[in-house]
């Protein structure tokens, strides 16, 4: 069985929205890098940089948020979150890899500024380079989806749910999407879908208990 490690409310989010996609039993350790929770020798074992994200299933024992949710879908979701075509198999590589090297950075940026500053302490030249850095995926993102409802083709895959997870931190600065109305419908419609709702119940209890 699957043990996913680190708290929901970080990177594992997007993790746990793929396990929850895909209905497979898993077990979450909601390990905590702030309490040294990412720092014990069984942890480090898995990532010696200790960080959460981490997985472990039988025999396989991995890091990275956007390479386990490949391996989920590869594992566990074939035919739905992971194509049966080769086709669509290299889209979501190449959305996966578009996630972490081109989204996620500016998304990242513009993030820490909400959540560990003040409103009235938030550098807006630092929100405003960002979101500036944001355009270029975003346009890549609309071009594509002016052609097709989803990233792989007709239907929600693991290219989704990657770059859906990282375009959430978007929506939660207050970005304004608008200006990428088929991107901002195809968002809307990937962080509406029951796995995710569900994602989001777990997160909230999660803060609520801490």
């Amino acid at each position: 069985m699957i043990t996913l490690l680190g708290k929901a409310n970080s990177r594992a989010s997007r993790n746990v929205w793929a396990l929850e996609e895909t209905g497979v039993d898993y077990v979450h350790d909601p390990v905590d890098y702030r309490n040294g929770g990412a720092k014990t020798e069984d942890f480090m074992a898995i990532n010696p940089g200790a960080k959460i994200p981490a997985l472990r299933d039988g025999d396989v024992a991995m890091f990275e948020s956007l390479a386990m949710n490949i391996y989920i879908a590869q594992t566990y979701g074939k035919g739905g979150l992971w194509p049966d075509d080769a086709a669509g198999q290299a889209l979501c590589l190449q959305w996966t890899l578009f996630a972490g090297t081109e989204l996620e950075p500016p998304s990242v940026a513009r993030l820490v500024e909400y959540i560990f500053k003040p409103a009235d302490q938030r550098d807006h030249a630092v929100l405003d380079r960002e979101a500036e850095r944001t355009k270029g995926p975003l346009n890549a993102l609309e071009a594509t989806l002016s052609q097709r409802k989803y990233l792989a083709g007709d239907s929600f895959t693991v290219a989704d749910l990657n770059v859906a997870g990282v375009a959430d931190y978007l929506v939660r600065t207050d970005f304004d999407l608008s200006p990428w109305p088929k991107t901002k419908a195809w968002l809307e419609r990937c962080l509406a879908r029951d796995a995710n709702q569900r994602t989001n119940d777990i997160k909230a209890k999660e803060a609520a208990a801490a």
